[in-house]
């Protein structure tokens, strides 16, 4: 009985497009299958976090201590002085603090050691599976794809993984856990205030600096077409370089390029601009939250209330806080990119077989045997047949020649006895 043939495969299939939370999941089975390298590098996280939270308070005890001797300087016992900063255990702090800045640095390390492992089998594991994944596709998938588009997808979301990690563990993970330390510690040892203007100002900060990103997505994307095409024209124009020279249009193609220069330096300017707009509305969010802190925190040393070493511990934390903030807008640029990668990869492990084997289906053993087309009619399109009720039989041992003219269906003959098409699936016969 003779059927349509089946639908082409698509490339992508028509699902929409996956959302990227959808792409963060497909990624968590193949870094959860490390769980124990991975809890020690997020202990390892927390353990370089908090010894960072140690070296402003270090610092404060070692202010403290040597505003001690100052005082007694000041009431003409400087005579003890010497004696107050060693017995007193500023020197000892000073040792503590070199210790602390280097533990920080020691489970910083220790950190990427751990999860260098994870991430790079991720790589490996998803590289493979899509590989293999390919190469279970049907021929109809790979004649109507460009390999290299592909590959690109396949390398693009590969360094998307990588970069993804990257940026999650060592920009944004320990930027809210220190955060989230800092925070407590204002509230436990100083008054919510502190915490309260920090949090408004880094929600104020990150709010600022995704929306203007955003917005600098357009001209930055309009910069590099604006850039392409004029290098496409100037590429294009020397390629020719023999046609310009005998229509004389070396001035036109000057002027034709030039145009295009003009164009992307417009653009440029515009990025700029937008870049220093986004660079100042940081800086003074920053500076704003900074001014309503250290106004706080200087009338309490005013009060009495507070010392010197409170005031540098709650100036030194909120520069902790907003150093790695200056780095937001980049950080959610490129994870954004690399979500997108990620997805174009990930979208092709969802293109279904078209000639899938049956279930528990066993390796073919050849013991003899013979060829034989039964009434197969084939189409790889349904505008145009290529195979009419055909039925042929090529014996054990032997040899049979087809003879065609270009198009008439010898190479799809090869191609149904490898089962590079599923015949059951387009139009009859066995």
């Amino acid at each position: 009985m003779r059927r349509f043939p089946a639908s082409n495969e698509p490339a992508l299939p028509a699902t929409g497009p996956r959302n990227d939370w959808q792409t963060i999941v497909s990624l968590l089975p193949y870094l959860t299958a490390y769980k124990w390298r991975v809890a020690f590098a997020l202990t390892c996280l927390i353990g370089a976090k908090v010894a960072n939270l140690g070296v402003p308070i270090v610092m404060k005890r070692i202010v403290d201590g040597l505003a001690s001797v100052r005082h007694l300087e000041a009431l003409g016992r400087a005579e003890h002085a010497p004696g107050i900063v060693l017995a007193g255990g500023v020197g000892l702090l000073v040792v503590a603090y070199a210790v602390v800045r280097l533990s920080t640095s020691l489970f910083t390390e220790l950190r990427e050691i751990l999860f260098s492992k994870v991430t790079e089998s991720a790589v490996r594991q998803l590289a493979l599976k899509v590989f293999r994944h390919l190469h279970s596709l049907s021929l109809r998938f790979h004649l109507e794809r460009q390999t290299g588009g592909m590959s690109r997808d396949i390398e693009r979301g590969t360094r998307g993984i990588t970069q993804l990690i990257s940026y999650s563990l060592y920009s944004i993970l320990p930027t809210l856990v220190e955060v989230g330390l800092v925070l407590g510690f204002f509230v436990v040892k100083y008054e919510a205030y502190y915490a309260i203007v920090t949090l408004i100002a880094l929600v104020a900060y990150i709010v600022f600096t995704v929306n203007v990103t955003e917005w600098r997505t357009h001209f930055r994307r309009t910069m590099n077409e604006l850039d392409s095409r004029a290098n496409s024209r100037a590429i294009d124009s020397l390629i020719n370089y023999e046609t310009v020279k005998y229509f004389g249009n070396e001035e036109w193609e000057t002027t034709r390029y030039d145009e295009n220069l003009r164009r992307y330096r417009k653009a440029a300017i515009k990025s700029q601009h937008s870049l220093s707009a986004l660079n100042f509305g940081q800086q003074a969010i920053i500076g704003t939250g900074l001014v309503f802190i250290l106004w706080r925190a200087t009338q309490g040393v005013m009060a009495g209330r507070l010392t010197l070493g409170d005031l540098v511990l709650i100036n030194t934390f909120m520069l902790q806080l907003y150093i790695p903030l200056n780095f937001l807008g980049v950080v959610y640029r490129e994870l954004k990119q690399s979500l997108t990668d990620m997805d174009r990869m990930f979208t092709l492990l969802t293109v279904e077989r078209e000639v899938p084997d049956a279930p528990g289906a066993l390796p073919l053993a050849v013991r003899g045997g013979e060829v034989r087309f039964s009434h197969v009619n084939f189409a790889y399109e349904p505008s145009r047949q290529i195979l009419h009720d055909l039925s042929f039989t090529i014996a054990a041992g032997t040899t049979t020649a087809v003879v065609g003219h270009s198009g008439s269906g010898k190479s799809t003959l090869a191609r149904l006895v490898f089962r590079f098409y599923d015949l059951d699936r387009t139009t009859g016969g066995s």
